[in-house]
């Protein structure tokens, strides 16, 4: 019963003393604001200015035919947009997109000297092989993505990149 005593003693000491600190927190928090409001009495012009002055806007927005105060810093005009590339040739795309797979026969894709894979792919018809080559394929042989995996080449680039690989056949 001693220890249960003592135990609930330090218990009520510690407790009584957080009470107090918060207690006394609270009473100094009430003067500070007290002697923080009183300089700054609301209404006053004082009070106004200080108020106005923290509301500012960072900057400006000027829009065309605005005039622009001379002592607000000036921005030069925005540079111009650059010119859309000019379309790729066949041999260019071929290059950049075709070699991947049609250099080395990765994934049954014809390479661009072997005649006996290209003569199937050919007897169906030009259209066939641009469709097959802008839409994709799986066929037999493998798998042809859509524009070889380059989505951002035009239709006309890269029939124009298969107009170079057939010119290419022997």
């Amino acid at each position: 019963m001693k220890r249960d005593q003592k135990f609930f003693d330090m218990y009520s000491l510690v407790i009584g003393v957080l009470a107090f600190v918060a207690l006394a927190i609270f009473v100094l928090s009430m003067k500070m604001s007290e002697l923080t409001q009183s300089v700054y009495t609301a209404g006053t012009d004082e009070y106004l200015e200080a108020v106005a002055e923290r509301l500012q806007p960072f900057g400006q927005v000027y829009l065309p035919g605005d005039t622009i105060p001379a002592d607000e810093p000036q921005v030069a005009a925005a540079p111009s947009a650059t010119p859309v590339a000019a379309a790729l040739s066949g041999p260019q795309v071929y290059n950049e997109a075709c070699v991947v797979c049609h250099g080395n026969g990765v994934g049954g894709a014809p390479m661009l000297a072997d005649t006996a894979n290209w003569q199937p792919r050919l007897s169906q018809g030009r259209e066939t092989l641009n469709s097959h080559a802008i839409n994709g394929y799986q066929g037999a042989a493998g798998y042809m993505p859509p524009k070889g995996g380059r989505l951002d080449l035009s239709d006309d680039a890269i029939r124009s990149a298969i107009d170079y690989m057939v010119s290419q056949i022997p």
